[in-house]
């Protein structure tokens, strides 16, 4: 009998569930809406449901199923203790444990981005190495590193925080994460739109930025890539700042490869290139020409990595 799991990614707005066999084949997906009642206790009494409800309806058998590995957005330690969920209003609790009780099957869990960083490398763009640094570029910055074919996870599973790197000791606004010139504040989604205005309002230099109704980070690349030349500026700042940062990662971690994922890793090679441009710039000899890839599996990353946290 197919031995499968499910992997699921417990976001901030939607729920995400995988079902895959053990060779890391994605069988099936689906998602719900995140709802936070019950002190956000009803997320986990809601993804246990839906995983029991597909059981049945599947006509999966007891034995065949590996277990449940789950991706949350906040520190996990190894043994499933998570001391707080601040997103989704959960507090200090065993999420192992009590998805345990609660679906009566073998689980382990683990940070969202670690997560996704563990998918990737198992069957995305990080697939064929052995140590690498995922980093993801959306509304925030966040990251994960596999070092020897493992998650480093750190001992309260908050390592790879990626987004609060400083690279700007001269910033006078403040990061979400209550500190100055962070990494998230120029290489995020929102960071780079935060770029471009302000240098579209420090110049009266003609640029498509300027006709937009809106900005955003794909605009900003769009215009870059026609050769706009305030938008190429924007670029190029921010991507410096994300090779300073991956350059100090770098010189910690070793990484065969860097994979960029998020919804601004959808810029393709302007943005690989340019960030591998600012990395080589600043990273010691040894260390210089890494690779650098896109993520290839999307939104599923987290229900990927999941399932691999418990088949590993």
């Amino acid at each position: 009998m197919e031995k499968v799991c499910f992997g699921i990614d417990i976001g901030g707005t939607a729920v995400k569930v995988g079902l895959f066999n053990a060779e890391g084949t994605l069988l099936n997906k689906w998602d719900f809406a995140t709802k936070k009642t019950g002190n956000g206790k009803d997320i986990l009494k809601d993804s246990a449901e839906f995983i029991k409800d597909k059981i049945k309806e599947l006509h999966l058998e007891e034995d065949s199923i590996v277990g449940v590995g789950v991706g949350i957005p906040g520190p996990v330690k190894d043994n499933g203790e998570v001391l707080e969920l601040a997103n989704l209003g959960l507090g200090h609790f065993n999420i192992e444990e009590e998805m345990r009780t609660l679906t009566g099957l073998k689980v382990k869990a683990g940070n969202d981005a670690n997560s996704a960083a563990l998918g990737e490398y198992w069957m995305g763009g990080g697939k064929g190495y052995r140590n690498l640094v995922l980093v993801t570029l959306g509304t925030g910055v966040g990251g994960g590193i596999i070092l020897n074919g493992t998650v480093l996870a750190g001992s309260n599973g908050a390592a790879g925080e990626i987004g609060h790197v400083l690279v700007n000791e001269d910033e006078t606004n403040t990061c979400g994460c209550g500190k100055k010139g962070c990494l998230e504040q120029y290489a995020s989604a929102t960071g780079i739109v935060r770029l471009a205005k302000n240098i579209l309002s420090e110049t009266t230099e003609a640029s498509a930025l300027r006709d937009k109704e809106e900005i955003s980070a794909k605009t900003v690349f769009d215009c870059a890539n026609n050769g706009d030349k305030l938008a190429l500026e924007v670029v190029e700042k921010a991507c410096r700042y994300l090779g300073i940062a991956l350059s100090h990662i770098g010189q910690i971690i070793d990484p065969e490869a860097f994979v960029i994922g998020g919804g601004v890793s959808k810029a393709g090679e302007i943005l690989t290139e340019t960030v591998k441009k600012y990395y080589n710039d600043n990273v010691m000899n040894a260390l210089k020409n890494k690779e650098f890839k896109l993520a290839t599996l999307g939104n599923d990353a987290g229900i990927y990595g999941a399932a691999k946290l418990i088949l590993a």
